[in-house]
């Protein structure tokens, strides 16, 4: 059983069930775990930004994790290269919170999970769950066996 981290600008994917694929500190940042039940094969990237990758190509071809717009699409790129499928796939999301912005002047956690319901949306993809917002930090935990997706915040754990 390895369990794997995935950081901050960070993607992770695994056909092993025994893994487990957890990411910590999504404050403003958006965790996205995708999944499909029949082939095991499952990832998760750690995005920090929306769309700066427009503004700044260098910078998302050097690290597309980073950004929502770059980085959710090469997590679904390769999990449809790992043989996960479009018609079984499980799409959850966390994170996007206010973080140190109480004034709401960077937004970026709202401007965050924005994009990526847009994304969703014209990609015809569901989301299966969430845990989005508010003014606390978490961590995102994806277990490959089963494909059970869990946010821990405050010493408690839900599932999404």
């Amino acid at each position: 059983m390895a369990n794997i981290t995935v950081g901050i600008s960070d993607i992770a994917f695994s056909n092993n069930p025994t893994d487990t694929i957890i990411t910590y500190s999504l404050g403003s940042c958006l965790g996205v775990t995708v999944y499909d039940p029949q082939t095991c094969v499952g990832g998760m990237v750690h995005c920090q930004l929306p769309t700066c990758s427009t503004e700044d190509k260098t910078k998302a071809q050097t690290n597309p994790s980073m950004f929502v717009d770059t980085g959710v699409t090469l997590l679904f790129k390769k999990f449809f290269e790992m043989g996960g499928s479009k018609s079984r796939m499980i799409v959850k999301a966390a994170g996007c919170a206010a973080i140190l912005d109480s004034n709401g002047f960077f937004r970026i956690g709202e401007r965050n999970i924005t994009l990526f319901r847009k994304l969703l949306w014209k990609n015809g993809i569901l989301l299966k769950g969430s845990e989005v917002g508010g003014d606390i930090s978490r961590t995102l935990v994806l277990d490959m066996a089963t494909g059970r997706t869990v946010v821990r915040s405050k010493g408690q754990e839900r599932e999404l």
